[in-house]
Parts: C-alpha cells; sequence; structure tokens
C-alpha cells in the first residue's frame, strides 16, 4: 500500500504552505494584495542591494535619496526598517515595502536601510530579532567602511522602524542596544513601530471581535503564531509578548522616544494600546497615533493612499522632532 501524499497542514496567503511531511513548499507567486505598483520613476532616490550576512544569506536594500538637502552637503538620517508578514513571509523586495521605503527615503528624506531576515517555520523565533541585531552590527561596521554611505548618512541619528513583524524587531533591537549600546558612531534617537506583532495568552476584544473579511484576521495571525514560535513555548513567549509575564523589564534600558502608530481595524490595536502603557510605565518616552478607520499595515497594501501620506508625515515629524535629542 503505498503511502499517503504529503497535504498542507499549515497555509500563509498561498504563499507558504507547511506539509504533513514537515517540508515547506513557497511560491515563488507574490499574493496579489501585495503587488502594488511602483512608480516608473525613482522618486529622486538611489537604491542598491547588498548581502549584509553571508551565513545566512540576508540581504539588504539601501535607499538614498539624489538630493541630500537645500545645500546638497548635509547628511541625512538613517532608517534601518524591518518588513512584516508574520514573521513568516516577506521581504524588502517585495513591490509593497519597496514602495514604502522609496517614499520614507524620498519624503523624510533619510537613508532607509531596509534588511531581510530568516523566516519561520524553517527559523522559528528568537532568529528574526538575532537577525535584527545582526543587522544593526552591520550597520555600525558600514558607517565606517561604506563609502555609498558615507557621504549621505548621519549615522549619529539613527532610527529603527518596521511594520506588523518588522515593528516587532524593531523593539527587541532598541530594547538591546538602547541609545548607545552600538557605540560610537552609532546612536539610537527612537524607534518607530507601525502596528507591530504583538501576541499573548488571553485574547483581546479586538482579536476577539475581528470579522473575517479583516486584512489581518484572528485565524490568520494563529496561524503565524503557530508556525513562528519555538516548540514548546506559549503565546507569552516574549519574543512576541513584548510586555507580558515573562518578558524583561526594561526599566534600566536607557531607549530612544518611541512612536507606536496603531489602526482602529486591527486585531493588534489593543496590544499595541497596552504596550504603550506598559512602556510609559517603565519610565519610556511614548506617543501612540491611531488612525480611525484602518485596517492593519494600510500603508503596505496601497503605499499612495492618503493615509499614507499622512503616516509619511507622521513618521517625518517624529524623526525631525528627536534626531538632535540627548
Amino acid at each position: 500500500m503505498s503511502p499517503e501524499p504529503p497535504y498542507v497542514v499549515e497555509d500563509c496567503r498561498g504563499t507558504l504552505q507547511l506539509m504533513s511531511d514537515g517540508t515547506v513548499r513557497r511560491s515563488a507567486e507574490l499574493p496579489a494584495v501585495f503587488l502594488v505598483d511602483v512608480p516608473d520613476g525613482d522618486l529622486g532616490v538611489e537604491w542598491r542591494d547588498v548581502t549584509y550576512n553571508q551565513e545566512h544569506d540576508l540581504n539588504a536594500r539601501l535607499y538614498q535619496p539624489r538630493h541630500l538637502g537645500a545645500a546638497n552637503d548635509a547628511r541625512l538620517p538613517v532608517v534601518a526598517y524591518f518588513h512584516g508578514g508574520g514573521f513568516c513571509i516577506g521581504s524588502g523586495r517585495w513591490p509593497c515595502f519597496h514602495a514604502w521605503c522609496l517614499r520614507l527615503a524620498s519624503e523624510l528624506p533619510a537613508v532607509v536601510l531596509s534588511f531581510d531576515y530568516r523566516l519561520a517555520p524553517e527559523h522559528r523565533l528568537p532568529a528574526a530579532q538575532e537577525d535584527g541585531a545582526t543587522a544593526m552590527s552591520w550597520l555600525r561596521s558600514a558607517a565606517a567602511s561604506d563609502p555609498w554611505l558615507a557621504g549621505a548618512a548621519d549615522f549619529s541619528r539613527v532610527f529603527v522602524a518596521g511594520d506588523s513583524a518588522g515593528g516587532n524587531i524593531a523593539h527587541h533591537v532598541a530594547a538591546r542596544f538602547g541609545k548607545t549600546g552600538l557605540g560610537p558612531p552609532v546612536r539610537l534617537r527612537g524607534s518607530v513601530l507601525l502596528m507591530s506583532a504583538m501576541a499573548g495568552e488571553t485574547r483581546t476584544r479586538a482579536e476577539l471581535e475581528c470579522p473575517p473579511d479583516a486584512f489581518l484576521t484572528t485565524k490568520m495571525s494563529d496561524t503565524y503564531i503557530r508556525l513562528m514560535l519555538p516548540d514548546g513555548a506559549t503565546r507569552d513567549h516574549p519574543a512576541i509578548n513584548l510586555t507580558g509575564p515573562e518578558a524583561p523589564g526594561l526599566e534600566a534600558v536607557a531607549m530612544g522616544p518611541i512612536l507606536v502608530v496603531a489602526a482602529e481595524h486591527d486585531i493588534l490595536r489593543d496590544r499595541n494600546t497596552h504596550y504603550v502603557k506598559r512602556m510609559k510605565e517603565w519610565g519610556k518616552e511614548v506617543e501612540l497615533v491611531e488612525f480611525a478607520g484602518a485596517q492593519h499595515v494600510f500603508f503596505v497594501v496601497d503605499p499612495w493612499s492618503g493615509r499614507a501620506d499622512e503616516l509619511v508625515r507622521l513618521v517625518k515629524k517624529f524623526v525631525v522632532d528627536h534626531m538632535d535629542t540627548e
């Protein structure tokens, strides 16, 4: 009798499938929702790809505006960016994330370094957070050795940012290194968490009341969590429950200001709000902005929308307000 052929156990938007025999299938075809338009022009931004970690073949896409400022001689703040995708899918080379980083580089303006990281289930957490730390170490080395960046980037004005899973990585980077833990010339001035991925054992109201047509549903989030967590871990694992019972306190860590952006119709809204409350209790400077009527990562799905325009302006103000604060 021939063995039963493997069947799909878990599916992430058709891009990733975990099979019954433990194998992982990844499709080269992206979900249609992430195939956004990228303008024929480059918004006045130059970009190139590099490998920042040879061991794991991890890439980064580097962006810098062609004209640095009014005098064309001022170096710009740096945004280290991590894409979303539930820790399971995604790449900075996907059109949606590429378009968003083009906008940030052009309109802040800033030098944007968009880092990929290892994905689950092949590499379960905390692999992604470890890669975030490796990316920042590469950034420190690049500050001293990369001529393409040297003339444009002010590495004493670094912000770490990300959406969804990438926002989670941004938190871990900021908490790990604080303002000055990377050493000169790098200084982390702040972090931008855009609908950051978080979870916990106890369901929130937003998770319980999530409609089935949401961009990120509770069912979909549960799939990501099953695939991302280490074997035997609960949803309170500190890699994903950032302020939960197993997470280390951050009272003693000197962190820069934090901008947390939430969306009204996002299942992560309540967790993002609780994160802000807990970080304030730990003495951190945190600003929360909620986008009314918006879904999870609306600016990734449509980076050219009016709401995305508003978000770019918000991030720009945060960067300008804090790039010289001690």
